[in-house]
């Protein structure tokens, strides 16, 4: 049996760890990076709003999360929220549609985020993230029907996306910051750590100078190729690190418009994160 097989027993165990309760920093999602086997460029990162890390499972997924991240309006984001299994059973039974198993096992089906909001009429909704081209597949079809009478159900909106809606700026900026993940699989580092704050302290004393402008200045400063403190900058800001409006161009972002991680947390959260 393959380790990312699913049973009864890991579906009782992750409802006896809690997986899917919790609000902000003590959520736990019902799916962590590393329980799924590799289907693209999944990752965990940090939430300056919720104070923990995130588990995504795509670039599509990233990119959604950093415009929740970043929106005044959200004050909660959970990932991989689980629905009832009952209900989703009994939907697919009543409608007769395909409900997805894992050979013998009914799978607990989930919403990928499920985000609260203030100051608006609809203070909860859940998001679906697809690719156009899944949406070909009768069985995502199917699936994704099941999740939406369930919300309907629940009475909380219930939204589909792909990348069709998602700002080109967006989009550019994900594809920048991921050149990074994809070339050279960055991950967090002690290094990578250190040289955050010596970036941090260097940007916050030029506040209003363009970031493209200030990483040539520091690479002189430290005698580095020039270049070095911007590849140093874009992985710092795959892992949250440093975060910044993604609905901004990051070439004219000034030093003032970068948000650099309180770097102790993030050094113990990011390793004590599942």
């Amino acid at each position: 049996m393959s380790k990312y097989a699913m049973t009864e027993a890991k579906i009782a165990k992750r409802i006896k760890e809690g997986r899917g309760s919790g609000k902000l920093k003590s959520y736990k999602p019902w799916i962590y990076v590393h329980e799924l086997a590799s289907r693209g460029r999944s990752q965990k990162l940090y939430s300056h709003l919720t104070g923990r890390i995130h588990h995504v499972l795509s670039d599509l997924e990233f990119a959604v999360f950093l415009l929740l991240d970043f929106n005044p309006k959200v004050s909660d984001i959970r990932e991989q929220f689980p629905l009832k299994r009952d209900d989703t059973l009994d939907i697919a039974h009543n409608f007769k549609l395909w409900h997805p198993t894992d050979k013998s096992t009914n799978l607990v089906m989930s919403s990928d985020f499920l985000v609260d909001e203030k100051y608006s009429s609809t203070p909860q909704f859940a998001l679906q993230v697809k690719y156009s081209n899944e949406l070909k597949d009768q069985r995502v079809f199917e699936k994704l029907e099941i999740e939406r009478r369930y919300w309907q159900l629940k009475g909380i909106p219930w939204y589909l996306i792909t990348e069709l809606q998602i700002n080109p700026i967006v989009k550019t900026n994900v594809d920048w910051l991921y050149g990074v993940k994809g070339w050279h699989d960055e991950e967090y580092t002690d290094s990578l750590w250190q040289r955050s704050i010596t970036i941090a302290d260097f940007f916050m004393q030029h506040p209003d100078e363009k970031v493209i402008e200030l990483c040539k200045q520091y690479d002189t400063a430290y005698q580095l190729d020039i270049g070095q403190s911007l590849l140093d900058l874009r992985s710092m800001c795959v892992v949250r690190l440093v975060s910044f409006d993604i609905r901004k161009p990051f070439i004219k972002l000034r030093s003032n418009e970068l948000t650099f991680t309180r770097a102790e947390f993030m050094r113990s959260e990011i390793y004590v994160a599942s």
